[in-house]
């Protein structure tokens, strides 16, 4: 991987950093100023609101809705570079008869014309319904639900959790599925999108080149949104997301690229691109409106008192990985007491909120596998350096601080590596009988990989010598997960096919985790 020399600028010389300043000078930068010029008169001949409606962030009282007026998001800018008054309500029922809350926003033209509505004033705990107008078009109508209110115990909460949704390796097939569930929120754990120009012979196939500009990343986005089963699960449900690595580059880790060669100019200026889109495509508050190549995503997402979710993010902050990518054995650099996958901020954000958390179910919504997976054989064990495995020190301080700390029943969900698994997380895992302080819950992909259910040796091997492993599953899919104050419950929805529409839902196994006593059981 390409390195970039610390220093106090962004972790680069002082003179490599004015050259970036220089460089993305011309970016625009987001003003909420009253004076911004409006386009006075507008009129669309086709519809402005292609890429749907969304949600995100519930909180009590309100939530974020999300809109991007362009009618042809394929094609580039199409709208007059002034922003657009846009009009937007929030209703009891379908027929806007109720109506809760309305008012107006303005699609900037510095961010692609989207618009987040952070809407407050409603009640906890209740499902609404949303629409946006503008220039006499009515957008389709969204539906969203608040969280409970932060004293109040709710008798459950369902979810679904998904990740890695690569286009061209095929169809969003579980998402049609996950429409037809009692679900409260959506959480997408990273990789919405691939950066990678595209390829012939996949089943669908990427516009462009890898992804470098502003306007590549917009494309990209808008490319991935106008699929029917995506756009359509946005519009029926909150979601919280956050990302992983193929949202700006393959494996990147804080200001280390993947490729050698990359200047410091180059990198960062593809970074802010890249953060920039991600903020204009998805319903995210403003406390997270992205700073030039920096962007605070990690954040709480409570849910009354029954679940908190931790929001992490575990690529803008760490350093590179240990001994390079890929599989390496746990010595060297894996125990540097510097490593860090978190960040020293964030990681002090995380354990302030877990102490602080009134919750029965405290939840850690992020990327890579936090379990010690040998992949490699007994007497030659090999572990992922691009995983929590690679920052060993980081990742055991973690699980130490569950078990000193006494937090309540933590969860992880993990994204990123294309196959289902369920783990015990224990304190030593080169100790079967070590306590067992936390359950990861592993997530496979939405389409990465292709059809999956195919033997992959390497984890079957795994499976079989790593005694913290409760369950594997190479399909593709997605978990639904039903929480009441006593149990929670982990369904694995897995779709046999996604190289075409249509495939029906199975679910191969189910796993439910006792409150106060932590691990998996199979049901």
């Amino acid at each position: 991987m390409a390195r970039l020399t610390p220093s106090r600028s962004y972790g680069i010389p002082r003179r490599d950093f004015l050259r970036y300043v220089a460089a993305v000078s011309a970016i625009p930068q987001l003003i909420w100023n009253p004076s911004v010029s409006i386009a006075k008169e507008i009129s669309f001949r086709d519809d402005p609101f292609a890429l749907g409606v969304a949600s995100g962030d519930p909180e009590p009282d309100g939530v974020v809705l999300w809109t991007r007026l362009d009618p042809h998001p394929l094609m580039g800018p199409s709208l007059p570079p002034e922003a657009i008054e846009v009009v937007w309500e929030v209703a009891h029922d379908e027929n806007f008869s109720h109506v809760a809350q309305k008012g107006t926003s303005l699609a900037l033209p510095q961010l692609g014309h989207s618009v987040h509505v952070e809407v407050t004033g409603l009640e906890p705990e209740r499902w609404y319904f949303f629409r946006f107008h503008v220039a006499g078009e009515t957008s389709p109508t969204g539906r969203t639900r608040t969280a409970p209110a932060p004293d109040t115990m709710p008798e459950r909460l369902n979810f679904a959790f998904t990740s890695c949704q690569h286009y061209e390796y095929g169809y969003y097939n579980g998402y049609p599925h996950m429409q037809q569930e009692d679900l409260d929120l959506v959480i997408h754990l990273g990789d919405y999108i691939y950066e990678y120009a595209g390829a012939e012979g996949r089943v669908r196939k990427h516009l462009g080149q890898e992804l470098k500009s502003l306007h590549d990343y917009r494309q990209r986005y808008s490319q991935y949104r106008l699929d029917d089963t995506l756009r359509e699960t946005h519009r029926l449900f909150p979601w919280i997301l956050t990302w992983d690595d193929h949202e700006f580059d393959n494996n990147y880790a804080n200001l280390v690229s993947e490729e050698d060669g990359v200047s410091p100019e180059e990198f960062l200026t593809r970074r802010s691109n890249a953060y920039q889109a991600y903020y204009e495509f998805m319903p995210l508050r403003r406390r997270s409106f992205p700073q030039g190549p920096s962007m605070t995503l990690y954040r709480g997402c409570p849910w009354g008192r029954l679940a908190n979710f931790h929001v992490l993010d575990t690529r803008q902050y760490r350093t590179d990985q240990p001994n390079g990518d890929h599989q390496k054995p746990m010595e060297g650099k894996v125990f540097d007491q510097n490593g860090t996958i978190l960040g020293p901020k964030q990681e002090r954000w995380l354990m302030k909120n877990l102490l602080q958390s009134p919750s029965i179910w405290n939840v850690l919504a992020q990327q890579v596998m936090m379990a010690p997976l040998n992949r490699g054989v007994p007497e030659a064990p090999l572990y992922s350096m691009d995983q929590w495995p690679g920052y060993e020190v980081s990742r055991r301080r973690l699980l130490q601080f569950f078990e000193s700390r006494r937090i309540p029943n933590p969860v992880v969900l993990t994204g990123d590596i294309h196959v289902n698994w369920v783990n015990d997380l224990l304190l030593d895992f080169e100790d079967e009988n070590s306590p067992i302080v936390a359950t990861e819950f592993v997530g496979t992909a939405m389409t990465s990989g292709g059809n999956g259910g195919n033997v992959i040796p390497e984890y079957e091997r795994a499976k079989d010598q790593n005694s913290f492993v409760k369950w594997y599953n190479s399909n593709r899919g997605y978990v639904t997960c039903e929480l009441t104050p006593e149990t929670w419950t982990a369904h694995y929805r897995i779709t046999p096919y996604v190289d075409k529409p249509g495939s029906p839902i199975e679910t191969p196994a189910s796993f439910v985790v006792e409150r106060g006593h932590a691990g998996a059981k199979q049901l």
